[in-house]
């Protein structure tokens, strides 16, 4: 069963991800992803019918449809290259993991490339499933008992897919099934780098799971850094 060590390593193959094909060498686009107005207050999560998960959480979690930082940051906003990159002509060799622990999707948004290996994981001494609401690709719904190995599911067209379990109605995720891997998601600052973009002209996408999505144009040439910013207006519901 996974060590905390084991979630780090993988959260940093999925960090690794991101690195585009292009190789080591190129231009980058950096910023930030913030918020305008008031964000919905998110919501505590009572977790008092899975006291094993409850016990993980000394601090009752908040929902996070919406999670927020200093200076009005956004995070979990999936910042892409829309258009003006190939698209990958094999996905990456390199599974991405979501692990289910304390009755959570970890990490809650998990970017991947079309037909990437998904890896599911549940690190919990309860049941759980795994419900991804896909319109695009096949939806398909798959319970976990403890103990039980991870298993692996792909899909094959680019789609944000919103994900749920079917047996704790808190436990959200979502994926966001991409062609290539020009992408990042926005942390606690709302920073965000897609490095190593050979010249050209690009649309950078961001998207969010409550907030929608955006674009801009950017033009690289040579080794340059671009700076760009997003700003989403918060919906107060």
């Amino acid at each position: 069963m996974p060590t905390k060590l084991g979630y780090a390593a993988a959260l940093a193959v999925l960090a690794a991800s991101a690195i585009a094909f292009a190789g080591p060498s190129g231009g980058s686009i950096s910023g930030k992803v913030t918020y305008e107005g008031t964000p919905a207050r998110q919501k505590p999560i009572d977790m008092s019918k899975e006291p094993g998960c409850a016990a993980q959480h000394p601090t009752p979690i908040t929902t996070e449809t919406v999670v927020v930082g200093p200076g009005n940051a956004l995070q979990n906003v999936v910042v892409y290259i829309s258009a003006g990159a190939p698209d990958e002509s094999s996905p990456p060799t390199q599974a991405v993991t979501i692990v289910q622990k304390g009755c959570q999707y970890l990490p809650h948004v998990v970017p991947m490339v079309v037909n990437q290996e998904l890896k599911v994981v549940n690190d919990d001494a309860n049941s759980h499933n795994i419900h991804p609401l896909a319109k695009i690709n096949n939806e398909w719904n798959k319970s976990q008992p403890p103990g039980t190995p991870p298993f692996s599911e792909k899909f094959g067209k680019p789609e944000f897919i919103p994900v749920k379990c079917n047996i704790h109605p808190w436990m959200h995720s979502s994926f966001a099934v991409l062609k290539n891997s020009h992408y990042a998601v926005s942390g606690g600052d709302g920073g965000f780098t897609l490095p190593n973009l050979p010249p050209g002209k690009y649309t950078v996408s961001a998207w969010h799971e409550s907030y929608g999505d955006q674009t801009q144009d950017v033009t690289i040439s040579g080794n340059e850094t671009k700076t760009i910013n997003f700003v989403f207006k918060a919906k107060p519901y």
